[in-house]
């Protein structure tokens, strides 16, 4: 039986397609429409997606309410972030047997626990900075495939823009590529030993 995999808040595609090269039945699940026209990406919310027997789950929760880069804002915003806090509690808790959760430096880390492994793009083959925390559930940590020079804060100093949100929230490629290959080859093994 071939494995499933659920990307959750990808409207991007990217992760999605890592799995499904490798012959996954990849889905993404966002409230967003996919960039391109995929009949493998749902439209809508993820928590309605979750038993349909899913070997792995990668989740990317909005990071708005959560980062630590607008903690000015924290005291206006406590509904929200009580919200997305919780949000955040049912995915990792999802029933699914393996699980990643990726996010910014945020407040999941003092509210929920710390994570289990922060990565760098520039570990992944891209010459940034962007530090991306990692909260795994029986799933080994994501070894870096390719170490470059180069590390630029590009997503951070971002220009404003009408899709900057949507932009600065894409996944590397080479960081989908070492999910793919590496939690892809994980979860078989372990499908395979049960």
């Amino acid at each position: 039986m071939t494995p499933r995999v659920l990307i959750a808040c990808e409207f991007s595609g990217t992760v999605r397609r890592a799995f499904a090269a490798r012959g996954w039945d990849a889905w993404s699940c966002d409230i967003l429409e996919a960039d391109e026209d995929s009949p493998q990406h749902i439209i809508g919310d993820v928590r309605e997606a979750m038993d349909c027997g899913w070997d792995l789950l990668i989740a990317h929760p909005p990071c708005t309410h959560l980062a630590v880069s607008g903690a000015r804002w924290f005291t206006a915003k406590r509904v929200e972030q009580a919200s997305a806090l919780a949000f955040v509690r049912f995915l990792l808790d999802a029933p699914v047997p393996h699980i990643a959760l990726e996010n910014p430096v945020s407040i999941i880390s003092s509210r929920i626990r710390k994570p289990d492994q922060v990565i760098q793009p520039w570990q992944f083959g891209h010459g940034e900075t962007k530090a991306t925390c990692l909260w795994l559930k029986a799933l080994p940590l994501l070894q870096p495939t390719h170490i470059v020079s180069g590390r630029d804060a590009r997503i951070h100093r971002m220009a404003p823009s009408l899709t900057r949100s949507k932009d600065r929230s894409r996944t590397y490629e080479g960081i989908a590529q070492a999910m793919a290959a590496q939690w892809g080859a994980f979860v078989t093994s372990q499908r395979r030993a049960a």
